[in-house]
């Protein structure tokens, strides 16, 4: 039964980065033409109403928090916000390989990030698969170099928004559903897409440009949907390393719709960065520790 549970949670995880890298394709195309915060905010707007039917219907939204809980999310949701911004404006200029490339980091910025604030155990080999990781993003983003621009730099923050993010979810009480989180992060990024409208403008919107943002939007959604089931069914540490897929989705992706394929460069380091994020999740699993509770899996909203 467990085997087939972990079977299940791994097709559900590789559906979720489907699904996201799928949401990714279309933001780039509608972010080549709109203004970000027009599209930002009619995304949104999309996803807050799936939201709130989804946690209606299953008697799991809870919108009421407690001072402390409503301290974290607060917390959370800006991360989510600033997260969203830069990785949606890096998105517009970068090729999705390279920026999905730079992405992969995050479980390890995750894990150094939880050892420096929450004070959690990390050993010296998971440390030096740290270290070896973001070496790989030095060979992906290439400081110095004509390839290391300002977009770079936005995908790199980016990453240390989405930490931020995620270490604010594991203070959370366990009894917050996930689809209350969910719903919070969207209505603050929606928001913040409504207040800078003003300054960015809005664009007209033809039939092509709203079905993408419908599509985004679903795609959206379904990730949300897929990645909690996967986090709930199978064993943690087996099906978080197929959050990894997302980067073949992305260069598959890129390079069917964009016509970018990432150099050999980026692929050194991409393959770095995953080997050690791989390498800590067998540490972890081997230690017995659970990479994120169930009700707690990071969202991803951006």
């Amino acid at each position: 039964m467990q085997d087939r549970d972990n079977l299940s949670s791994a097709l559900y995880m590789t559906v979720a980065m489907a699904a996201f890298t799928f949401n990714d394709t279309c933001m780039k195309m509608v972010a080549a033409e709109l203004p970000l915060p027009q599209a930002i905010l009619l995304r949104g707007l999309i996803a807050m109403a799936a939201l709130a039917i989804i946690g209606l219907r299953t008697g799991r939204k809870q919108l009421r928090l407690g001072a402390e809980d409503g301290r974290r999310l607060g917390l959370r949701s800006v991360a989510e916000v600033a997260a969203t911004l830069t990785f949606l404006a890096a998105l517009r200029h970068m090729p999705l390989a390279n920026l999905s490339a730079i992405m992969q980091a995050l479980p390890l910025a995750v894990t150094l990030g939880a050892a420096l604030f929450l004070a959690e155990p990390v050993g010296w080999r998971r440390m030096a698969a740290i270290a070896a990781g973001f070496f790989g993003v030095v060979l992906i983003v290439r400081p110095g170099t004509d390839g290391f621009d300002t977009w770079s730099v936005l995908g790199l923050a980016s990453v240390a928004c989405v930490v931020l993010r995620d270490l604010a979810t594991r203070r959370l009480s366990g009894a917050i559903p996930s689809a209350t989180v969910a719903f919070y992060a969207a209505t603050a990024v929606t928001l913040a897409g409504a207040a800078l409208v003003p300054m960015a403008g809005w664009a007209p919107l033809d039939l092509r440009l709203a079905a993408l943002i419908v599509t985004a939007a679903g795609f959206l959604i379904v990730g949300y949907l897929f990645i909690v089931m996967a986090m709930r069914v199978g064993e943690i540490g087996l099906v978080a390393p197929f959050r990894y897929t997302a980067l073949v989705f992305a260069i598959a992706l890129g390079w069917l719709v964009f016509g970018q394929l990432p150099d050999m460069l980026t692929l050194t380091g991409a393959a770095i960065v995953v080997a050690t994020g791989l390498y800590t999740f067998h540490r972890e699993r081997r230690l017995g520790r659970r990479v994120a509770a169930p009700d707690k899996a990071p969202l991803r909203l951006r």
